[in-house]
């Protein structure tokens, strides 16, 4: 079982940022990619970034230029660093990893999510 705990959401005005945490925990294999999904009231949830284990990033066209992603392997933690922040950023922002577990199971795993709103 892993648990991604997210931290770093809040409340931020238009042109501020913001900075995401996501620590995964618990006993698997290896961690392979992680990322940041989105989603806002009204809509479904949509990809914001990715980065691979070797660190090969994948942004949204919409937060490309303004949010950069990376990742701490050694403590399975992925950050999101927000800048220039718009008000169609405000969503609930979840975590998600992909894992090889010790059965050699490739399995899904998502945080609970963190809030961000952005004022305008």
């Amino acid at each position: 079982q892993v648990s991604l705990v997210e931290s770093g959401g809040g409340l931020a005005q238009a042109g501020g940022s913001l900075r995401l945490s996501c620590a995964a925990s618990g006993v698997v294999l290896r961690v392979n990619d992680m990322g940041w999904y989105r989603q806002a009231p009204g809509k479904q949830r949509e990809l914001a970034a990715t980065i691979t284990s070797a660190g090969i990033t994948n942004y949204a066209d919409s937060v490309k230029g303004r949010f950069t992603i990376s990742r701490d392997s050694a403590k399975n933690t992925v950050y999101l660093e927000m800048n220039s922040l718009k008000p169609e950023d405000t969503a609930v922002y979840y975590c998600n990893a992909k894992v090889l577990t010790l059965r050699l199971e490739s399995r899904d795993y998502w945080g609970r999510g963190t809030q961000v709103t952005v004022s305008s």
